[in-house]
């Protein structure tokens, strides 16, 4: 634990470079990981077999396509706010978020519209939130332990998923759809058995939900924490909301103009990253500061403490966007992984994260609840107790839109 700081401060950048090279230490996931999600997936892959994956997801979640989901996802956001948050006093945010972020994956990454497929959506919510919960369990397969119930239910999400590569790919073979539509119908195109698309699936869901729902849940923790850094991004955001006529969807120029919101998003997960660590195994011998690491030995990374070094952050624990309103040293920042391993769908989120934040930031004034200290566990995702409870007020958007319009 603590590996990836360790070695910063003994052998340097050069030594970061050759973790995130996926040669000498290659990504490795738990055996309870691996039952929910699937072996086939592309954290488990390696060698060809992972470049070849890797290299279909980042033709999917390219920057020119990514472009063209704002449109989506704003409009997910908008329905989400208006079905959840409007005409309510008080919001748990974690759980809020979720439903978000799930709703969105299932619209823009999988195909699954709100109108068509409300009720496979509903399924694989249910499946998908048991399943999540036997990431961490202890692999004990009997029907009474929580690793066999989650097995169960990620089980019965394959069977769904299986049978929505059926109906897409009869889509695609009637020429009703085309490999852009969505992802999935970008892996039959591209020739990927159904066992694999299922396993990467099942693991999108995983890296695509939780992550960026843990994300926009401690950004208004922080934000609620440092009034300083909640005004500029509200003065930021209003300035965007200004530019727009009533009803109007956000561009992508207009996510260009939220640089500081970004920084907040960056330092949010300086501070408090979704994925604590990082399972890698040797796949040959490797020598670090004078010990020998054996071939087939595993290696676990520690982002947080990585992240917090007093040495490439002055005062580590205290929540500063400014940081990153200017480049930082390479691999000290691993939120999103690093080198061959970097994240395919980074952009993804931060269109994502933006987005949600615009709405929320001019459509609402919050604060944590009495009795919300803003505490929080980890299982293994950071969990805010109570599910971080607000008391939001609604903000009147019609005349900061009237004043836009009039200038």
């Amino acid at each position: 634990v603590g590996l990836l700081r360790a070695l910063r401060a003994n052998t340097g950048e050069a030594w970061l470079r050759r973790w995130a090279s996926d040669t000498a230490l290659t990504a490795k996931s738990s055996t309870s990981f691996n039952s929910m999600v699937g072996r086939r997936n592309i954290r488990e892959l390696v060698g060809d077999d992972h470049r070849r994956v890797r290299a279909m997801m980042v033709q999917f979640l390219k920057l020119d396509i990514v472009r063209s989901y704002v449109a989506s996802m704003d409009d997910e956001v908008r329905h989400h706010l208006r079905a959840h948050w409007d005409g309510r006093t008080s919001i748990a945010v974690m759980p809020s978020m979720k439903s978000l972020t799930f709703d969105i994956m299932c619209t823009v990454i999988f195909g699954l519209g709100r109108a068509d497929h409300a009720a496979v959506r509903r399924e694989l919510s249910a499946e998908f939130q048991q399943l999540v919960r036997g990431i961490w369990a202890i692999p004990v397969n009997l029907p009474f332990t929580s690793f066999g119930k989650c097995l169960a239910a990620s089980r019965r999400g394959r069977r769904t998923v299986g049978a929505i590569i059926k109906e897409k790919r009869a889509k695609l073979e009637s020429g009703h759809s085309s490999p852009s539509d969505d992802l999935m119908t970008h892996m039959l195109a591209e020739g990927l058995a159904d066992e694999e698309i299922i396993d990467n699936v099942m693991f999108m869901m995983v890296a695509a939900h939780d992550t960026t729902a843990s994300l926009l849940t401690f950004i208004l923790r922080h934000l609620d924490g440092n009034r300083d850094a909640y005004g500029r991004v509200v003065a930021e955001q209003q300035k965007v909301a200004r530019s727009k006529a009533p009803g109007e969807a956000l561009s992508w120029d207009d996510l260009g103009k939220m640089k500081y919101t970004w920084s907040a998003a960056m330092e949010t997960l300086r501070l408090v990253p979704p994925v604590f660590s990082m399972l890698k195994r040797a796949v040959e011998d490797v020598e670090f500061d004078g010990h020998l690491i054996p071939k087939g030995w595993q290696v676990l990374g520690a982002m947080n403490l990585t992240q917090q070094d007093p040495a490439i952050f002055p005062e580590p624990s205290r929540f500063e966007p400014a940081r990153f309103e200017s480049p930082i040293p390479p691999y000290s920042f691993v939120a999103f992984g690093g080198g061959a391993r970097l994240c395919p769908g980074n952009e993804f989120t931060r269109v994502e994260t933006l987005v949600a934040m615009h709405y929320i930031v001019t459509g609402f004034k919050w604060k944590l609840a009495d009795g919300c200290d803003g505490s929080f566990s980890r299982y293994p995702m950071p969990s805010p107790a109570q599910g971080l409870l607000i008391n939001i007020e609604p903000i009147d958007t019609t005349t900061t839109v009237a004043a836009g319009i009039s200038k």
